[in-house]
C-alpha cells in the first residue's frame, strides 16, 4: 500500500433520504449519488476505493493522485545502503563520526529546498578529507567516500571533479575578481550565479555548514584574508552572514584542535612502535623484559585511551560543528 502524502479535498457532496445536499462548486466537486467523496493525493496514478460509510446505501470513495514525487528514505535506509557498499571493518574513531555524518548529510540531502551545488560539494569533500585525515590507508578511506555519496543517492565523481575545479578557479583569484563573478562568465561563475539567484528566492536553496566551509575554503585559496570579503561574498550570494560567522567561527576554532588531537596521537603510536621494535632485537631483549616488568602498564593505556579519546571527541564536536567542550582534554 503506497503512503499518503496529503490530502486534498476537492469536492464533498452528500445525499440521504431527507434530501439534505452539500454542495462545493462545481469546478472542484465528485458528483457521487448517495457517497461521500473526496481526493487523497499518493505517489500512485489514479484510482478509487470504496466501502460503505453508513448503514444505509452511501459509500466513501477515496481518488488518489500522483504527486510526481517519491517519500524519501529513512535514515536506516541511507545508512544500511552505506554498509552494503563498504563491508570491511573501520576503526571506531571514525566509524562514530562517519554514522553521525550520513545522519545530518541525509537530512541535509531529503529537505524539499535541498539542490545539489558545487560550493556545497567542495565544503563537504574539504570536511570529508580533514576527517579522515591520517586513516590507515587512503585507498580505503576514497572506498569509503565512494560508498557514501552513493548512499545518498548521489554522484561522488561530480562531488571531487567539482571541488577540484572550484580549487582550481579559487587558486587563481584575488580579493576582487572572487566577489565580481556576477560580471563574468565561465562555469563556475555561472555555478555561482545560479547560487545568488535561487538564494535570492527565485528557486530553491537550503544554506548548510558545508556551504559555508565551501565558501571559507574559497577565501584561502584566493588568500582573500580581509573580513570584508567574506561580507561582499555573501551580499553576492545573497546568504544570510550571520549564519555563515557563526558556522566558520566554530569550525575555525576546531581546526586547531583537530590538529592538536591527530598530532598526539601520532606521536604515542609512533613512541610505542619503537618501544615494540627494541623489545624484539636480541641484544637488548633482557632489558626489555626488564623494564615490562618495571613498566606501568595500565598508565601506558591511559596514555593512549586519553589520546584517542581525545581526538574522538574533537572529530564528533568538527562533524556537529559545536564548540569543544574540553571535557576530553588529556591528562598528561
Amino acid at each position: 500500500m503506497a503512503a499518503v502524502a496529503s490530502l486534498s479535498f476537492c469536492g464533498i457532496t452528500q445525499s440521504s433520504s431527507s434530501g439534505r445536499k452539500i454542495r462545493l462548486p462545481s469546478s472542484s466537486r465528485s458528483l457521487l449519488s448517495d457517497s461521500y467523496a473526496f481526493r487523497v493525493r499518493t505517489s500512485f496514478s489514479l484510482h478509487s476505493i470504496a466501502f460503505p460509510a453508513s448503514p444505509s446505501t452511501s459509500r466513501f470513495v477515496v481518488h488518489c493522485m500522483s504527486t510526481g514525487s517519491d517519500p524519501p528514505p529513512p535514515v536506516s535506509e541511507t545508512k544500511l545502503k552505506f554498509l552494503s557498499a563498504y563491508k570491511r571493518p573501520i576503526p571506531s574513531i571514525y566509524n562514530t563520526v562517519l554514522q553521525e555524518l550520513i545522519v545530518q548529510q541525509h537530512l541535509m540531502k531529503y529537505k524539499k529546498t535541498y539542490r545539489y551545488d558545487p560550493v556545497f560539494a567542495l565544503g563537504f569533500v574539504t570536511v570529508y578529507d580533514q576527517l579522515m585525515d591520517g586513516y590507515p590507508s587512503d585507498e580505503d578511506r576514497e572506498a569509503i567516500f565512494q560508498a557514501y555519496i552513493n548512499a545518498l543517492n548521489e554522484d561522488p565523481q561530480q562531488y571531487r571533479a567539482d571541488a577540484q575545479k572550484l580549487e582550481a578557479w579559487g587558486r587563481e583569484q584575488n580579493a576582487s575578481s572572487l566577489v565580481d563573478f556576477s560580471s563574468k562568465a565561465g562555469e563556475v561563475e555561472d555555478a555561482l550565479k545560479d547560487i545568488a539567484e535561487r538564494a535570492g528566492g527565485n528557486g530553491s536553496f537550503s544554506y548548510s555548514r558545508f556551504f559555508a566551509v565551501g565558501l571559507f575554503r574559497l577565501l584561502e585559496l584566493a588568500n582573500a584574508t580581509d573580513p570584508t570579503i567574506l561580507e561582499k561574498l555573501c551580499a553576492a550570494l545573497n546568504i544570510d552572514k550571520k549564519s555563515v560567522d557563526r558556522d566558520l567561527d566554530v569550525y575555525r576554532n576546531l581546526l586547531s584542535k583537530l590538529v592538536q588531537a591527530k598530532e598526539l596521537l601520532k606521536e604515542y603510536v609512533e613512541r610505542e612502535k619503537k618501544k615494540r621494535e627494541e623489545r624484539t632485537s636480541p641484544q637488548k631483549a633482557n632489558e626489555a623484559v626488564t623494564n615490562c616488568l618495571a613498566e606501568n602498564l595500565y598508565t601506558r593505556n591511559t596514555h593512549y585511551t586519553n589520546s584517542s579519546k581525545y581526538l574522538a571527541c574533537i572529530l564528533i564536536c568538527v562533524t556537529n560543528f559545536v564548540n569543544y567542550c574540553g571535557d576530553c582534554s588529556p591528562s598528561y
